[in-house]
């Protein structure tokens, strides 16, 4: 399925991710404009349009001349956010396609507790 989300959203969820696996953690400066554009082959004005929506909502802090750092509190506004964000828009189809499929709650996290194990011994 092509993603047809705008780039500077699909920007935001790579920093966001980032964020919330630890790559960058609080008080860390996150990469410049120019360096996140080259790596992820954007636009810089793209790539600053994703930075000011974190700026906006208070996730980041822009130190001038210096540059752009994970704001305190961030992870866990980000995380509030994002867990919100799977209840509403991600779970819903996930579920209903589960009830399509007849499958349970228990059952589905005992697949996927196999195929850790199966991976694990690959």
């Amino acid at each position: 399925m092509k993603d047809t989300r705008p780039v500077y959203v699909k920007l935001r969820d790579i920093i966001a991710a980032a964020i919330l696996d630890g790559t960058y953690g609080e008080g860390d400066i996150l990469p410049s404009v120019r360096a996140l554009a080259a790596r992820e082959g954007a636009n810089p004005l793209t790539v600053a349009k994703a930075y000011q929506g974190f700026q906006t909502d208070g996730l980041i802090e822009v130190q001038r001349g210096v540059g752009m750092f994970v704001a305190k509190g961030a992870l866990t506004k980000l995380r509030d956010h994002e867990r919100q964000d799977f209840v509403n828009n991600i779970w819903p189809p996930v579920r209903a396609q589960m009830e399509r499929l007849g499958i349970k709650p228990q059952e589905l996290l005992a697949m996927e507790q196999r195929s850790k194990v199966e991976a694990a011994s690959d």
